[in-house]
């Protein structure tokens, strides 16, 4: 008897892990760049969303939606402060919230087809999936859900001659995470935004992995300037507690009323807490601001990396950073890991930095220094 294979595992037990750092089950520490993937935005065991969590533990664990939870109702206030999102669905993963986001989208415009992008990333969920412009994750299951229209990615004239007058929403990352952490130029976004005015359908931003801080904004469509109708949350939301959000705008409740969707565990006291305890610390416009700067810090620093044979590009925004290389870059990963760095994959051929927020400026210039150490050792790799 054991786990159904359905993850690549690496050679790593953690059996710890502090802010930045995590120790292995044979006492090896690393600087830990993969954070869960954009998931511990605070570092592992933030000490506020600990200890809130803990006296959360001493009063309530699970009541069902069936009744009030009070953090919720102050998880709501902190997340559509400021924004022009009015509702928060609360759920269990980023899937979850996405599966949310279609619903909505096709019960409100009373239309099916839903655009996303090609190499986008929404869920494994059947829907999702379905959603997800990438053949690799299609494979294997058939038919999928036939509702799903994909268009290339920051692809202007293409986007502006499409025309379909069934669309209910076109939903889009504004930097696509798995599909290499590929940032949506601004007149790509623009054009997005302006395709769902022409088409009278909803804007659906999935902010599963960019949003609660990860680009040093709230949101990563906050760059942009745009205005979602529906910003879908999750990985970073409950600093590594297992929680997802739907937020939307006011109009929409008419169409989620009760009865029409739910979900036993989402935004349960625990889950609530979490939410709350995380985006009171990375909502702060100073902490923000922090992210910006070790952003631009660590790329400048990165971008010295480009004169290497082996390094191609690279890309990104705030935290969420992406290095494409010329070879593969799975045995440079695994190097990378061997020196004391964790990193993560967004591709075969792309080297994914997603270090936590709290990071600090002397940890990113360790671990651009053993990134290149590592590229210096790789040249002799022949290209992809």
């Amino acid at each position: 008897m054991s786990l159904f294979p359905t993850y690549n595992r690496f050679p790593l037990t953690i059996v710890s892990g502090d802010g930045t750092k995590v120790v292995d089950d044979k006492g090896k520490e690393y600087l830990d760049f993969v954070s869960g993937i954009a998931v511990c935005n605070l570092g592992h065991r933030p000490v506020e969303v600990q200890t809130a969590l803990e006296k959360q533990l001493q009063e309530v664990w699970h009541v069902s939606n069936l009744y009030h939870i009070p953090a919720q109702e102050e998880a709501v206030e902190l997340l559509t402060k400021d924004n022009n999102l009015d509702y928060v669905f609360f759920c269990n993963s980023g899937a979850e919230s996405n599966e949310a986001a279609i619903k909505l989208a096709r019960k409100h415009t009373g239309k099916e087809t839903i655009v996303t992008f090609k190499q986008s990333f929404h869920g494994r969920t059947f829907a999702t999936m379905s959603a997800t412009g990438q053949d690799k994750i299609h494979e294997g299951y058939g038919t999928l859900l036939p509702t799903f229209e994909y268009l290339p990615y920051n692809d202007v004239e293409t986007l502006e001659g499409y025309e379909n007058d069934q669309v209910a929403a076109i939903m889009v990352e504004v930097i696509q995470g798995e599909g290499g952490v590929v940032p949506g130029t601004q007149s790509f976004l623009q054009a997005v935004q302006a395709k769902c005015k022409e088409l009278d359908a909803l804007l659906i931003i999935d902010e599963v992995q960019t949003g609660i801080g990860r680009t040093g904004s709230r949101f990563a469509y906050e760059h942009a300037g745009l205005d979602p109708d529906i910003v879908t949350s999750a990985k970073g939301l409950g600093s590594g507690f297992p929680v997802g959000a739907m937020l939307g705008k006011e109009a929409l409740a008419e169409s989620f009323t009760a009865g029409s969707h739910g979900s036993t565990f989402g935004g349960n006291p625990l889950a609530a807490t979490a939410v709350k305890a995380t985006v009171e610390k990375i909502f702060d416009d100073s902490f923000l601001k922090e992210v910006q700067e070790k952003g631009d810090f660590f790329i400048q620093q990165l971008e010295e990396l480009l004169s290497h044979p082996v390094v191609k590009e690279i890309r990104g925004k705030g935290l969420m950073i992406g290095i494409e290389l010329k070879v593969g870059a799975m045995d440079i990963i695994h190097q990378l890991r061997d020196k004391g760095l964790l990193a993560v994959l967004a591709g075969p051929n792309v080297i994914r930095l997603l270090p936590p927020l709290t990071a600090s400026k002397e940890e990113i210039t360790t671990a651009r220094n053993i990134l290149e150490d590592v590229l210096q050792k790789a040249e002799h790799l022949q290209n992809v």
